[in-house]
């Protein structure tokens, strides 16, 4: 049996692609030329917002003074949970050195970038989490300088429970600027900040535009957003769990993809039955974006086998992948291409997303077929380094000789000729390439 659509999606990611690149170079270019002026221009075109962009220490302390103790502590339990497993993941990695041949030393050694920019969402929905991910894995990472960015709302500024965690979490820096501007402005070293090494963060299409189009200048951690997730069940799911987690996914945006790869029938129709009533009962705002996402996005995939659709879920290789289905070692073993897998009913992407301690910041649209999410890995240079002794160059510069002058590098091979020639003078060599 080959795939069979139940519902197949009328729009992509891509869609309207090019006439957001046009509108985000255009702004880029504005500001990179015009600086913190134009910077700010954006800023009250966008965000009607005309106060202070970098926070003081004072108005930190108000706006934390703001939130409430009940979500102060659980914004602590969910920093503490990044925190303990951005520390593991950097005991994953470290300096090494190694004889690589008699005398010949090389190295690796571990550097964390200078200066981090954190994209923070606070448009549509306060993304108090996002700060979390983002500020506590730099700070993990070592970078000596990190600033977060939020977009702020008018009258308002950014969302007191996102300076709370960007501030806890180890922000240097507090921007109250969304959007393109304020990824340029971090890009460009705006308003006395440093020069951001990487960008990191979730945001919306024209964020994640303004990242790709400034990569090569800045790092990034990946190309973010729109997000997707897809849910792999079988017959032993439940429906209503199945219908519940597409939905909580769905209401990020409008153009959010949701899909279901089942080898159940039953299961399908009882899903796509209970969608639309779960979304009709969203709050106004969570049940729009739900409902485009739903309508013109999400896909439900009918599969012969359980092989089959995994291959199904490593072709879309989502940013989210829940699988409710049996044999659960089975599926963690076979499936290769996802952001973050969530195994089982018992979790869920809502809990990656807010506390448990993985990073949300995660490859969208088939990325993760090559990379992996946000992690203290993604702030940190693996270089290497070389150091021997005169008797230890020998041989590499017998080798590299050779090997230069069959490659017709001449200018390499000398490099290592006169090494030989000074450091063993009685000595003669056949430093031809056919020799």
């Amino acid at each position: 049996m080959t795939r069979e659509y139940l519902k197949k999606a009328s729009l992509t990611s891509k869609s309207n692609a090019s006439e957001t690149h046009n509108i985000v170079k255009g702004i880029l270019d504005d500001i990179e030329a015009g600086g913190d002026t134009a910077a700010r221009k954006y800023a009250a075109k966008f965000d009607q917002y005309q106060g202070n962009v970098l926070l003081t220490s004072e108005e930190i302390e108000t706006a934390c003074a703001l939130v409430p103790k009940r979500l102060r502590d659980d914004i602590r339990f969910a920093h503490d949970n990044v925190r303990r497993f951005a520390e593991l993941q950097k005991s994953t990695v470290g300096d090494v050195e190694t004889e690589i041949s008699p005398g010949f030393m090389t190295g690796q050694k571990v550097i964390p970038v200078d200066a981090a920019g954190c994209y923070v969402p606070g448009g549509r929905y306060s993304h108090i989490a996002s700060a979390v991910m983002t500020v506590t894995t730099a700070k993990v990472a070592g970078c000596r300088h990190i600033t977060a960015c939020s977009p702020p709302r008018p009258e308002v500024g950014v969302a007191p429970a996102i300076v709370y965690a960007a501030h806890i979490c180890g922000a240097d820096k507090i921007m109250a600027m969304g959007g393109v501007q304020g990824v340029a402005a971090m890009t460009f070293g705006l308003f006395g900040l440093p020069k951001a090494n990487i960008l990191v963060g979730p945001g919306n299409q024209f964020v994640a535009e303004a990242k790709r189009i400034l990569f090569g200048r800045v790092g990034i951690d990946m190309i973010a957003g729109p997000t997707d997730s897809l849910i792999l069940a079988d017959k032993a799911a439940d429906a209503h769990i199945v219908a519940t987690d597409l939905v909580s996914q769905a209401e990020h945006g409008y153009n959010s993809p949701v899909w279901l790869v089942t080898d159940d029938r039953g299961l399908a129709d009882q899903v796509m039955e209970l969608v639309p009533r779960l979304i009709a009962d969203l709050p106004d705002v969570n049940r729009e974006n739900a409902a485009a996402a739903w309508r013109d996005y999400a896909e439900v995939i009918l599969c012969s086998d359980r092989e089959q659709m995994a291959a199904c879920s490593d072709e879309y290789a989502p940013e989210h992948l829940t699988v409710q289905a049996d044999d659960l070692d089975w599926w963690l073993a076979r499936l290769t291409c996802y952001g973050s897998l969530f195994l089982g009913e018992e979790t869920t992407v809502s809990y990656g997303d807010k506390a448990t301690g993985t990073n949300h910041v995660l490859p969208t649209s088939r990325a993760a077929s090559y990379t992996g999410g946000l992690s203290v890995h993604k702030y940190m240079k693996i270089v290497t380094w070389q150091r021997t002794t005169r008797e230890g160059s020998k041989s590499v510069a017998e080798a590299t000789a050779r090997i230069s002058r069959l490659e017709g590098m001449e200018g390499h091979a000398r490099a290592a000729d006169v090494r030989l020639a000074k450091y063993f003078p009685n000595e003669s060599f056949d430093l031809t390439a056919n020799g």
